[in-house]
Order: structure tokens, then sequence, then C-alpha cells
């Protein structure tokens, strides 16, 4: 399960965020931080996603009831993201660490581009030491691209980042096979496999501040073991429950482990190399190819004799050797023109020649694989 030096993303729902509708917990937040903060000097790296914004707003508005109409919960959300962000900063200050506040739709994560920048933004976020709060953009997505609830959004986030582990705290201590809040006999599962679909008849729905069951956790941690994420489904009302995952003591957890089954580097690797459509291909001298094939290095711009075909920033292209024989594909971080352009350049005239730099490398080796 957990090793150290490990990236976490931990999703906080509405039902521990906030005090029955009537604000933050403040308290709670605070204990949450604590842990990070310490586990933060063993290595670890954490990205928060944070439900509560709505919860925050309609008790500074001084609602009685969560509105039903969507731009009354825009209104709320926009509201309450200000409650939200000031109590995650407020907490994390006492240690030194700074924060950052993301905002995401679907189309963020579904359009390519988009998420390579995403995806970018967060991972240079953590290089910087600083701790990502993730939320849905409530106060302008509509019902077409809004995720419909925060797991969804925490599998994509793992997804994203390849996180190692995927935290997902609720007010239950887990998955039962029967709710526990009407059937005090029921029974914890207490590990599973990500995606295994017969779990999904013990799922219920969700609260009355959230939007989300047990059945989107499921989903969020099928979604995560797509990259290698295993999931953990526990109370955080437990008290050390971050603590005690790093532990790695899972008969003090009371939790529902649901293992991924392989790492995230050889989940994406696969996903890499079962792709049979190619948008382009990049022809590669000799020591572009034996970096590749005997270092296992990223595939720099100096490196390219020749781009064919046209494609977009995020998509797959393929590698050959001066042969024409494909060695490696993967995610291009340039698009077909831009390729072209930087093509036999050291990465230190890239922005010279476009006059902007997204990414020094031209395929990342995390997002490439052999053939």
């Amino acid at each position: 399960m957990a090793k150290k030096k490990q990236c976490w993303v931990v999703k906080i729902g509405s039902a521990l965020l906030t005090d029955n509708g009537c604000g933050l917990r403040v308290d709670a937040i605070g204990d949450w931080v604590r842990q990070m903060a310490g586990l933060r000097e063993q290595g670890y790296r954490f990205i928060i996603v944070s439900s509560g914004a709505i919860a925050e707003g309609i008790a500074r508005l001084g609602w009685n009831e969560k509105p039903i109409t969507l731009h009354e919960q825009q209104a709320a959300a926009a509201i309450g993201q200000m409650g939200l962000v000031q109590a995650y900063e407020s907490g994390f200050q006492k240690y030194a660490i700074r924060t950052a506040q993301i905002l995401l739709t679907h189309d963020d994560v579904s359009a390519r581009e988009r998420y390579l920048n995403a995806r970018s933004t967060l991972r240079t976020l953590l290089d910087l030491g600083v701790v990502p709060i993730v939320n849905e953009n409530d106060s302008v997505a509509t019902e077409e691209i809004r995720f419909g609830d925060n797991d969804s959004l925490a599998g994509l986030v793992a997804n994203l980042v390849e996180a190692d582990l995927l935290i997902i705290l609720t007010d239950q201590a887990g998955l039962y096979d029967r709710d526990p809040r009407r059937h005090p006999d029921a029974t914890l599962i207490k590990t599973g496999n990500a995606g295994d679909a017969s779990l999904q008849r013990y799922a219920g729905e969700g609260g009355a501040l959230g939007r989300g069951g047990m059945l989107t956790k499921l989903r969020a941690a099928e979604v995560a073991a797509k990259s290698g994420a295993d999931t953990i489904i526990s109370s955080g009302l437990e008290k050390d429950i971050l603590l005690k995952i790093a532990a790695n003591e899972p008969e003090r957890i009371g939790g529902t482990v649901l293992s991924a089954g392989q790492s995230p580097l050889a989940a994406r690797k696969q996903w890499l190399a079962g792709h049979k459509q190619l948008n382009g291909e990049l022809a590669l001298d000799d020591g572009a190819c034996h970096v590749l094939t005997e270092k296992g290095k990223s595939l720099l711009a100096v490196g390219v004799t020749a781009v064919k075909g046209e494609f977009d920033r995020g998509e797959i292209v393929g590698c050959v050797d001066k042969d024409g024989n494909e060695i490696a594909r993967g995610l291009v971080n340039y698009n077909a023109g831009e390729a072209r352009t930087i093509m036999g350049q050291p990465s230190n005239k890239i922005e010279q020649l476009l006059g902007y730099v997204v990414e020094p490398e031209l395929i990342h080796r995390d997002n490439l694989v052999l053939l």
C-alpha cells in the first residue's frame, strides 16, 4: 500500500468539512493539515481535492438548505470558495507551507491540450513544494461539463498526475455490504479490486450537501486505477487517519482498500503502447535513438531530423529510427508546426525560436513507451 515519498491525492467530502451545513469545520481542516504537514517532512507530496464551497456559501448566505437551481448553486460556490481556500491557506501557513487554488471543469481534463496544461501546472506546483487545493469550478460549470461530484474529480486528478494513492475521506468508515446508518450489523468490506463491478451493489446515494455516494467513490477508484493508483475509502473522523495510512498499518485503518494492481508508470506505459492510432511521426537520429532505448531519457528536439503528419499538443506520435522502424511512441508537448520549427535545435533555443517554452522536452520520458 503506502510507501514513503509518494504523491497522494486526498479528497475530503462536504459531510466532513461542514457542520451540518453551518459553515466550515476549521478545526477539522487544521487537524488534516497537521497530519499532511508532518508527512511532508518524510517526503510525501499532497494534492487536496476539497468539497465544501457550496455548503460554506449556503452558510454565509444564511440559507436553510441547498438551492435547486444551478445559478443559485453557482453563486453559493463563488461565495463559499473564498472561505474554503482561506481555511486551507491559514492552516498550512502555520507550517510555512504554500498552497494554490486550482478550479477545474470536465473540459479541462477531456481536451488533450488542456489536460497537459493542467497536468504540468499541478506537477510544477508539487515540485515547488506547494499543496494544490483542487475543486470543481462550480461557479462557472454547467450541467453538461460539471463533474457532478468531487469523487470523480479526485479520481481524474489522481489519473492526471499519476498519483500513487487516492484517499477518499468520508463520514463513513468505508464501503459496507449494507448501509450502516440503517443496519448496525453491516459488515465493512476491507479489500477489493478497483473496477470490480460486483462492488457497486453495495453503493448508496450521497447526502443532502454532497452530490456523491459510495458509487461515485467506486467509480473514482476505477479511474485512478487506470494510472496505477490504489484507493482507500476511509473515515475522516478517525484520529490521525492519514498518519495511520502512511504507517502502512491496515489493521488500524477502518477503511476499504481498492487495489489498482499495477504501478502508475506501468499503467501509463501500457495505455500508450495500446494505442493503435498515431497522429504523426518523429524521425530520430542515432543519438536520440540511443538515449531513448539505452538510457531511458526524454526525447529532446535536438535529436529529431524530420516531422511527419499534422498533430496537436498532447496527441500520440510515433518515434522512428533512420530506417523507419518505430522504436517508441508518446504524448508530444508541441504541435507539428512547432516541432518542425525546433527540430534539430537544443532546448535552450526553444524560446528564441518560438517565443515561449511549453516544456524543455519534446516528449517526456514519463509519457513515452519503448516498443
